[in-house]
């Protein structure tokens, strides 16, 4: 019996990294589940896990944290993204293609529900016009004020980018974001050895294709493996000269939340939060009570409309035509 980090994931198979420095190619049996996790995946990137000599993985041990979403196509299914990550970098756009704001919410809230620290990236900085410019500070400057550290970068130009390598040191870094915002162009900046494929955009539509089709943990560090047919000898995984791992995930259009209570909502969105403790009632949905201390603070644009209109559209998620129509 083996212990290793699951590094990679197809979905018919799963890549371990043994603690020995093995990369084995493994299976899961179709009666293994997660307790009390319906999930189209039960074996994430990032989960440690054992394995028997027949490279079925038979265990996994307890997660610290993960990220999830619904899946699209199985309403009351998840997908986990990735467990065990130190923080997520939320690759987005205003332009070229445009990163909707309920897109970018709906990612931070998931990540406070399972307590993952978010960094948003700007990318395509080099692409922008002065109104597009503009409108990515106002973004910047509205995140920044809730508590989001923001960065803006060109990927394809190097601009910003050396000055993200401090923030992933040491650290599992989970990277998502829509289609087409660069993620695969910004990985081969970072970590040359990746060679992760990148596609154009679509003209018609100003939406990415998807070059990712499945989650992968790249190490940072070039003498420690990367995938199938590595010299993989005398490493683990929690080597010391190990840099960190950045986690490639595919492009996902929506970000359906999952098993979300609406009285817990409130809890995910920081400034709402600090504003509903001066609500009246304390079981206030914040949508039409007397009283409320949110809708007055988005009244007086202490709380920007476009984070309520977010907030508001997560308290609907329960109903699942308007999940699957709007998503």
């Amino acid at each position: 019996m083996a212990k290793g980090l699951v590094i990679k994931n197809t979905g018919s198979w799963y890549t371990v990294l043994t603690d020995d420095g093995q990369l084995l190619d493994c299976k899961v049996k179709g009666n293994f589940r997660i307790k009390g996790i319906r999930s189209t995946n039960p074996v994430a990137v990032g989960d440690h896990v054992a394995v028997n000599d027949e490279c079925w993985i038979t265990e996994i041990e307890d997660r610290k944290n993960y990220i999830i979403r619904k899946s699209i196509n199985l309403s009351k299914q998840s997908h986990i993204l990735a467990a065990n990550v130190d923080q997520a970098l939320l690759i987005v756009t205003v332009a070229k293609p445009e990163t909707s704001t309920t897109f970018i919410d709906r990612f931070l809230a998931s990540a406070e529900a399972y307590r993952v620290p978010v960094i948003l990236i700007f990318n395509k900085v080099d692409l922008l016009n002065d109104d597009e410019r503009n409108y990515q500070q106002m973004m910047v400057n509205l995140y920044e004020t809730i508590g989001y550290e923001c960065r803006a970068i060109s990927a394809t130009t190097g601009v910003g980018v050396e000055e993200l390598r401090p923030l992933l040191e040491g650290k599992i870094t989970l990277l998502s974001g829509n289609s087409g915002v660069g993620k695969s162009t910004l990985i081969n900046r970072l970590i040359p050895h990746a060679n992760q494929r990148v596609a154009d955009i679509s003209e018609a539509h100003q939406t990415g294709m998807h070059t990712t089709t499945f989650s992968e943990m790249i190490n940072l560090s070039p003498a420690l493996p990367q995938g199938e047919g590595a010299d993989a000898a005398g490493t683990s995984p929690s080597s010391e000269s190990q840099k960190g791992w950045l986690i490639d995930t595919p492009g996902i259009k929506g970000f359906g939340t999952f098993d979300m209570e609406k009285e817990e909502l409130t809890g995910y969105f920081k400034e709402i939060f600090e504003f509903s403790k001066q609500c009246r009632f304390s079981d206030c949905t914040h949508t039409h009570e007397p009283g409320c201390a949110v809708l007055k603070a988005v009244e007086d644009h202490y709380i920007a409309l476009s984070r309520y209109q977010s907030y508001l559209s997560m308290l609907d998620d329960k109903d699942e035509n308007k999940y699957r129509e709007a998503y």
